[in-house]
């Protein structure tokens, strides 16, 4: 029996069965009966569209957002109504989207799906933690896009994609899709460009998988793929983000490391405004004085940037992991909602507490990780023994005040989850 069937797949599944089914990685593969039902399923997805029509109703920020599509036409006029409509009765979703489109085909596109379904963020986050452990980390986290419809093409038409994903199926109906390598996809098409439309005959031409729900497509970046169906199904992509190595460079360790050795204040010589620039002399003054100060500021970035991209990328990785492999948003309507319900005064002596899954506790040099925040902890009371215990948890918390507050504190990442002792629960009943 194939390890991808055993849940959630082992490690040897993805060190020794998954590189050799993808050609190390780099084809697609299909894997039938991988997802239980228990882990995902469609019902889970449309409980999180819920969800953000409610963050919408009550005008609650947060960053998963859904797309309406007719067609391969993205309708942002009709998402308002979507989002405001009174929720359906008697009928079901489909019938319920296809009176307000107006269109009997659509599609629905959520992203960032695991911030706002605990379900799916903790049984597709079991899958992206088996994956950790024997393919590797993603440093970009990873994230959960949901395709909801009927539609007969997927709106972006026939296209590539950046990066490593799993596209995980939950029907009811099936979804048929369809790939092609970027070499072949040139050769039939001239180019690299997605292809809207009438594309019926390059199907033909592609390999062609037929998902069934708790099927997981694997489908490496740079791929070409649509997705067609005849009735109504549910998808949740699963993409992986590896940013290169420059990427991380340029947008985050680098901008921070030159603002900070280039900052100054209007007291400072690196505040004080340039001078007059003399008719006569041209812009070649400017030139030297700006390129001595580039002088500086790489040489001193040359200097400091091994310190600084350790700190970033141990930053990094603790908030990924912390975060069970999810990407960091700022908006996580679940990480709120879980905060907002820790109680803080159940924490005491025989209350018991217990990591949400997916997420994990992390603690180093003084600082605790939990669901991708920094909480400032005693190092003394943040035991490694104690950090497992919690990961394992539930445990019962000791009359240790010191141990209490940490757990107060850890409380508010919306990474715990308490259960008061019978004397509380009798106490706050009364």
């Amino acid at each position: 029996m194939s390890n991808a069937n055993s849940w959630p797949p082992d490690r040897s599944f993805w060190i020794e069965e998954f590189p050799a089914r993808t050609n190390n990685r780099t084809t697609p593969y299909l894997f039938k009966g991988i997802i239980p039902a228990t882990a995902a399923d469609a019902d889970a997805v449309l409980d999180g569209f819920s969800a953000i029509r409610r963050a919408h109703a009550e005008e609650t920020p947060i960053s998963a957002h859904a797309r309406v599509y007719v067609g391969e036409h993205r309708r942002d006029d009709l998402l308002g109504a979507v989002l405001t409509a009174p929720d359906r009765a008697g009928g079901g979703f489909v019938e319920w989207m296809q009176e307000l489109v107006g269109a009997d085909r659509f599609s629905l596109v959520i992203n960032n799906l695991e911030t706002v379904s605990p379900k799916l963020a903790a049984g597709l986050g079991t899958f992206l933690a088996s994956l950790m452990s024997g393919w590797g980390v993603p440093m970009g986290g990873a994230e959960l896009v949901a395709f909801a419809g009927n539609y007969s093409g997927t709106a972006f038409g026939v296209h590539e994609g950046y990066e490593d994903a799993f596209l995980t199926h939950y029907g009811p109906g099936s979804k048929h899709f369809y790939t092609w390598s970027g070499e072949d996809y040139r050769k039939l098409t001239g180019g690299d460009q997605p292809l809207y439309g009438d594309y019926q005959w390059l199907l033909e031409h592609g390999e062609h998988w037929i998902l069934e729900p708790g099927d997981a497509l694997f489908l490496p970046r740079r791929v070409f793929h649509v997705g067609r169906q005849d009735e109504f199904s549910v998808s949740v992509a699963v993409p992986v983000y590896t940013y290169p190595d420059a990427a991380i460079l340029s947008k985050a360790v680098l901008p921070e490391l030159l603002e900070t050795l280039l900052a100054g204040d209007p007291d400072s010589a690196l505040g004080q405004p340039s001078p007059m620039a003399a008719l006569d002399a041209g812009h070649t003054p400017a030139v030297h004085r700006l390129a001595d100060l580039a002088d500086q500021a790489l040489t001193g970035a040359a200097r400091q940037a091994g310190a600084v991209i350790e700190q970033h990328m141990r930053q990094r990785w603790n908030t990924i992991l912390s975060n069970g492999g999810w990407e960091m948003v700022t908006d996580d309507l679940a990480r709120t909602q879980a905060a907002t319900a820790f109680a803080a005064g159940h924490v005491g002596e025989g209350a018991e507490v217990a990591v949400i899954e997916p997420y994990r506790l992390i603690a180093a040099e003084g600082k605790a990780f939990l669901r991708g925040y920094e909480v400032s902890v005693d190092a003394t009371v943040l035991t490694a023994e104690l950090v497992a215990a919690v990961n394992s948890g539930p445990i019962t918390l000791p009359d240790d005040q010191d141990l209490l507050r940490s757990v107060r504190a850890l409380g508010t990442t919306g990474g715990l989850a308490v259960t008061a002792r019978p004397a509380v629960k009798e106490e706050a009943s009364a």
